[in-house]
């Protein structure tokens, strides 16, 4: 069974809004996802028969043990990789964000493991370095909005 991107940012958001709201509606996945309802219906009829989520119309929506998994690890590389790209490289929160919600879907297991050590190892290693990278990233960052 193939897991498309797709697929991934709709379970990604189902498990938010489940953990969030306690519960999970065509129109809140509509709004987080800037979609239409029967987008929704026909993306979660299409997961549903993938045997990722429980649907049926005008019931409840359900991840199912499978759906879940592949959201928490969706959810993790995002939370990662925002974290990564703020701590490490001294992107900005908003740049961060948005590049990690693209970036999870595309990235290995594997890289991320070895993003995990790198980041352990500069910050363990090699703190007064990252800061002082972070300290002229931030700067940069700054004389770039006030030039803009």
């Amino acid at each position: 069974m193939e897991v498309t991107k797709r697929d991934e940012e709709y379970l990604e958001t189902m498990y938010l809004l489940h953990k969030n709201k306690g519960v999970i509606r065509v129109k809140d996945i509509a709004k987080a996802l800037n979609v239409r309802p029967p987008s929704v219906v026909d993306a979660l009829k299409k997961l549903a028969e993938k045997g990722l989520v429980e649907y049926e119309k005008y019931d409840r929506i359900l991840l199912t043990e499978k759906g879940k998994e592949i959201a928490e690890k969706t959810y993790s590389k995002h939370v990662f990789l925002t974290k990564f790209f703020t701590d490490i490289l001294g992107i900005p929160p908003e740049i961060a964000e948005q590049d990690a919600c693209q970036f999870e879907h595309y990235v290995s297991e594997f890289t991320i493991k070895r993003m995990r050590e790198f980041a352990e190892f500069i910050q363990e290693q090699c703190p007064y370095v990252l800061k002082q990278f972070l300290k002229e990233k931030l700067e940069e960052t700054e004389t770039e909005k006030k030039e803009s």
